[in-house]
């Protein structure tokens, strides 16, 4: 019962996100991006008070839901303008997410509670909204459609394979204290998957844009339209590195989860949990894309 929830909720999920990834104005992609990030954190802010922690609520909802308001109201449309622009966001959130959660714990009659709130709310900031901040502004970059596509097809396929391999050929555990069910069998063959998966799109970029573009599911700026396709060696090891860092994502929600003693972040997707449990590779992975990407665009 559990899987087929699971695969219900996919079937009806991933043409919604592929429609907005592909089609939406960048604005309309930073908004969605706000509310996945509003819901995760609200998620993981409950779990925060497993650990005896007194979050700050609103506080953070309206610093997350400020910072991606400033992304949706000012692309460039300039790929070096747009990662510039968007590496001073980055760097000035981060920055003042301290002095900002540690004012807010001045009003606290328990000051005690101020230092472990303020700690919880900067690292929702720069643990969810950052990073999903990386695909507002990878599909800002030219051909930015595309990648965000290759983005989520390896980690899709990486944790479909993961789980039906895992748990029809695991033997041996991974984690077993943070992911009990997690095997190096699993792993191994989320890292082919990716590979293979993340080879044939670049492979066949040409053609799959070309099909995109024609009904209407892409713009030009944002396929790959390029007549040769990345060096094989270079594909391959983003897709490796994407892989790994969408692994050790889902690992490190597992911990936080473990700790908290629960088996979800939530109950929003039926068959997966939680926003934060759905988005958790990505997190990892979408950075991991972003530098690969805006390093290209500098050469």
């Amino acid at each position: 019962m559990n899987l087929l929830k699971r695969v219900l909720t996919a079937v009806v999920l991933i043409p919604i996100v592929l429609l907005i990834v592909l089609r939406a104005p960048v604005p309309v992609l930073a908004l969605m991006a706000a509310l996945v990030a509003l819901l995760a954190i609200q998620e993981f802010l409950k779990l925060a008070e497993s650990y005896g922690v007194r979050p700050f609520r609103w506080p953070t909802y309206i610093f997350v839901g400020l910072f991606f308001l400033f992304l949706a109201l000012s692309p460039a449309n300039k790929p070096l303008l747009d990662a510039a622009i968007f590496i001073y966001t980055l760097g000035f959130a981060a920055a003042i997410a301290p002095f900002v959660f540690l004012t807010v714990g001045m009003r606290r009659v328990d000051l005690s509670s101020s230092l472990p709130a303020s700690a919880t709310s900067v690292f929702a900031v720069t643990y969810i909204a950052l990073p999903l901040a990386f695909l507002v502004q990878i599909r800002e970059l030219w051909s930015g459609a595309f990648m965000l596509l290759y983005l989520l097809a390896v980690v899709w396929a990486g944790d479909i394979f993961a789980y039906f391999v895992g748990r029809s050929l695991g033997r041996h555990l991974m984690s077993p204290r943070i992911s009990p069910k997690k095997t190096w069998e699993g792993a191994l063959a989320s890292v082919v998957a990716s590979l293979v998966v993340g080879i044939l799109l670049y492979n066949y970029a040409l053609p799959i844009s070309s099909a995109l573009l024609n009904v209407k599911l892409m713009s030009r700026r944002d396929g790959y339209f390029a007549l040769q396709s990345p060096p094989l060696w270079s594909t391959a090891l983003l897709s490796i590195g994407i892989n790994i860092a969408a692994q050790l994502g889902d690992l490190v929600e597992s911990l936080i989860k473990r700790g908290a003693g629960v088996k979800d972040s939530g109950a929003l997707l039926p068959g997966h949990g939680g926003m934060l449990d759905r988005i958790d590779a990505l997190l990892f992975a979408a950075p991991v894309l972003w530098y690969y990407a805006a390093w290209q665009v500098m050469q």
